[in-house]
């Protein structure tokens, strides 16, 4: 099936390109057959490396020039996660899928599911609205990167976005009794709205927002609630 789906994308690639007389066809040619064997989302320098593993000495700009071109033709997509990078994509015609994507090792998996399409269809005729096209991301935590993570971790390691459950307190009297002062207790179930590499930690505890440092947010183990 995929074999038949790549002939095809190849047939249509050379009779497109040569009616619109794109310069450097072959080169270009044989950058869509490294990509087209690649299965995975690319950016402009992976697919420069799989082009040089596979024996083509071509340079960046054609590269990403001939990338452009295939999503102009729609041989590709691109899709700008929250990193900001650019990632291609086959887009192999009556074929679609959405994204999640792991906040910790940017693993990007490609999931389809029916009754997710029909209902957005459903949510959007209901409001009047005629779907033409859509595009969902999830972002959370991959499965590889659960099992790597301990069952306990300090706060000041969660990603924006989890719920955790406080599981204790490390450190000093002082710090309990100021993490207490704050009305944090253990068992509490908090949301991570804010957490950056530096700076403040904001969390949401009962409708409540509470910032707290790096230093204090250290202080505070917690564990992931997984959805049921």
């Amino acid at each position: 099936m995929q074999k038949r789906i790549h002939s095809q994308e190849k047939e249509q690639f050379i009779k497109l390109f040569q009616q619109d007389s794109v310069d450097r066809f072959e080169d270009r040619f044989h950058i869509l057959e490294v990509f087209l064997r690649t299965e995975q989302h690319l950016t402009t320098r992976d697919l420069h490396a799989a082009v040089r593993n596979a024996g083509h000495d071509l340079d960046s700009d054609l590269i990403h020039d001939t990338l452009e071109l295939m999503c102009q033709y729609g041989f590709a997509q691109k899709n700008r996660f929250d990193t900001g990078e650019v990632y291609y994509e086959h887009l192999h015609l009556g074929q679609h899928h959405d994204h999640m994507i792991c906040t910790k090792c940017r693993r990007i998996i490609e999931f389809s599911d029916d009754q997710l399409e029909r209902l957005q269809v459903q949510v959007a005729a209901g409001k009047g609205f005629h779907l033409l096209q859509h595009r969902m991301e999830l972002y959370g935590i991959c499965d590889r990167c659960l099992l790597k993570r301990r069952r306990e971790i300090p706060l000041v390691s969660a990603k924006a976005g989890e719920t955790l459950r406080i599981r204790g307190f490390s450190g000093g009297a002082q710090a309990r009794m100021r993490l207490l002062t704050m009305g944090l207790r253990v068992g509490d179930r908090i949301d991570v709205i804010n957490s950056q590499r530096e700076g403040q930690i904001v969390i949401a505890l009962d409708f409540k927002r509470l910032a707290l440092g790096r230093g204090l947010a250290s202080k505070i183990l917690v564990e992931t609630i997984t959805a049921q």
